[in-house]
């Protein structure tokens, strides 16, 4: 199959590249930048030079592709009018993917949040929030489910909070980030939230697998740990770190304060059941013992 990847270079993205060629696929990918450009054709890939708020160039990419992974993301969300600039681009930009492959049957997988559901793990049968800080991202991925009935085989992988890979990424990546800044590894409230978390290498494979066979109109669960403590989070960031651990305000941590606040466990059965999908890297917390003072 020849795929149309947007935002390979990231840590997903990088992940998804590597596994999609790994397994007999060829790969057109989205760059901005000479240097990313650079990064995807050493890995393997061909590139079409364009950022995700050209909807000309995009459209393009999926017309000339057996299918499409949507991963990018605007890189600044720092603040709240950031990330909700992020989440309009990244919006418009399914859209246009979606609309250019209607009625053609062809496969495009895109990327959320695992949602978060009070007392319990959320499952893959659980409707994505469609208000807060990231409802915008809810809204457009339900929308673009929502054309599988017009010859889309549109699909979702739902990612936990942290994507990991060396002990860098996702929240626990500005958990690092944070502590580095403040002299202190914190945690909003005791700590004792729970948050979901896959290494990069293990969604990887998920996003082929729902790829290549995947039903249309699905949701899937890329989380290998279903709920880490925070504070145990912390604990290891604070000792690899060589930094003292407590709790923080919420505001330490910017817009995703208050999501960092949340008890969000999140299960992967179903996905595991049914594509036979198994994580085989480090869990987090291992993970996290590759992270330098």
């Amino acid at each position: 199959m020849h795929v149309f990847v947007t935002g390979g270079t990231g840590t997903i993205g990088s992940a998804v590249v590597a596994e999609l060629l790994g397994h007999d696929h060829t790969v057109l990918a989205l760059a901005r930048s000479d240097r990313s450009a650079q990064t995807l054709e050493r890995a393997g890939a061909k590139v079409l030079r364009g950022d995700l708020a050209d909807l000309d160039v995009l459209r393009a990419g999926a017309a000339q592709a057996d299918g499409v992974i949507s991963l990018a993301f605007g890189r600044d969300y720092g603040s709240p009018d950031a990330l909700t600039r992020a989440i309009t681009e990244e919006s418009a930009a399914l859209t246009a993917l979606g609309q250019e492959l209607i009625g053609t049957d062809r496969p495009i997988v895109t990327v959320s949040g695992t949602p978060w559901v009070p007392g319990r793990a959320s499952t893959e049968a659980d409707p994505l929030p469609t208000d807060g800080p990231v409802g915008g991202r809810g809204r457009s991925v339900t929308a673009l489910l929502d054309l599988a009935p017009r010859g889309l085989r549109s699909m979702a992988v739902r990612m936990p909070r942290t994507v990991h890979n060396e002990g860098k990424g996702g929240f626990a990546g500005l958990l690092a980030d944070a502590a580095r800044r403040t002299g202190v590894a914190g945690h909003p409230g005791d700590g004792t939230q729970r948050w979901p978390a896959v290494h990069a290498l293990d969604a990887a494979v998920l996003f082929r697998l729902v790829l290549e066979s995947a039903p249309a109109g699905t949701s899937w669960h890329a989380v290998g740990d279903e709920g880490d403590a925070v504070r145990d989070i912390a604990a290891v960031i604070g000792r690899r770190l060589g930094l003292p651990v407590g709790e923080v305000p919420q505001d330490t941590f910017g817009p995703f304060g208050p999501i960092f606040a949340m008890d969000q466990p999140a299960s992967s059965a179903h996905t595991r059941d049914a594509l036979g999908w198994q994580p085989t890297h480090p869990g987090l917390l291992e993970d996290l013992e590759h992270l330098q003072p």
